[in-house]
């Protein structure tokens, strides 16, 4: 008897076998895609771009142009906010007294004081304004560091960060700001003195360095702006070291860029 029909049918049975084995695998295939679907996460998209504006050296033109940028008129502390338009502007020469080379300058004082909607902190010791550069902490400070705005400076006691948040000016409702500007004294390391802006979520924003000393004067300046408010913490890092007796800048031979900080320029703030 002839044995070609099993044959056939056993190959047809293979034929069947594997089939239904391809169709298994492409199942857990289409499983496994989906599995990836559902548990990717799709890049978030990037913060949206600031106007920024830097200079060192003769820096005046450009803090205007950053003024006109964030608009007239300047508030004062008798202007309560929200103002309709216009900036607010720290510049340390109300400050006297006993918050004068103290290392106990109040954090909310440009919130309290002067009602200018500004809150500090640092996860250093304490904030310090100064009336001759420093210079009661080490004589050679007077020398490397020029006022801006005389003749009132301020630094970070025991740490070179700062971190600004904004409340409505004259009351305690959180805020946000468009945009934010610092000058600095005497920066001598690249990249080190920096705005980093951050939303009320926490994302960080952008980050915005400060360029470096480019005359006798030392000053430098970095000021960004967002189209609309939406910054509710600035981070300031001046330079890469804290202010102390013992401690030297690197143009005298020391370790660390010591900077510290004159006028805030900033947008009016907003209510969250």
């Amino acid at each position: 008897m002839s044995t070609w029909p099993y044959r056939i049918a056993r190959e047809q049975r293979a034929i069947r076998t594997l089939l239904v084995s391809a169709s298994a695998l492409l199942l857990v295939a289409a499983c496994s895609d989906d599995d990836y679907d559902d548990d990717f996460n799709p890049t978030e998209p990037p913060p949206p771009a600031a106007t920024l504006i830097t200079a060192s050296g003769v820096i005046s033109a450009k803090v205007d142009e950053y003024r006109a940028l964030l608009g007239e008129p300047r508030n004062g502390g008798g202007v309560l906010g929200p103002a309709p338009s216009g900036r607010r502007e720290v510049n340390w020469e109300g400050v006297n007294g006993v918050n004068l080379n103290s290392n106990a300058f109040p954090s909310d004082f440009f919130a309290r004081t002067t009602k200018l909607g500004l809150q500090m902190s640092t996860p250093g010791t304490g904030l310090r304004v100064s009336d001759n550069d420093f210079s009661d902490i080490a004589t050679a400070f007077g020398d490397v560091f020029n006022a801006f705005s005389p003749a009132k400076t301020f630094i970070a006691v025991g740490s070179p960060v700062v971190d600004v948040t904004f409340e409505v000016a004259g009351g305690t409702t959180p805020a946000l700001v468009a945009g934010f500007g610092v000058v600095f004294a005497d920066v001598d390391v690249p990249n080190a003195t920096k705005l980093e802006a951050f939303d009320k979520s926490g994302k960080k924003l952008g980050t915005f360095v400060a360029p470096l000393r480019s005359d006798a004067s030392g000053h430098s300046f970095v000021g960004f702006k967002f189209a609309s408010a939406i910054v509710a913490r600035v981070r300031i890092t001046s330079g890469t070291g804290a202010l102390g007796a013992q401690v030297r800048d690197v143009t005298n031979d020391g370790t660390v860029d010591l900077v510290v900080m004159d006028d805030f320029l900033y947008s009016e703030p907003v209510p969250q």
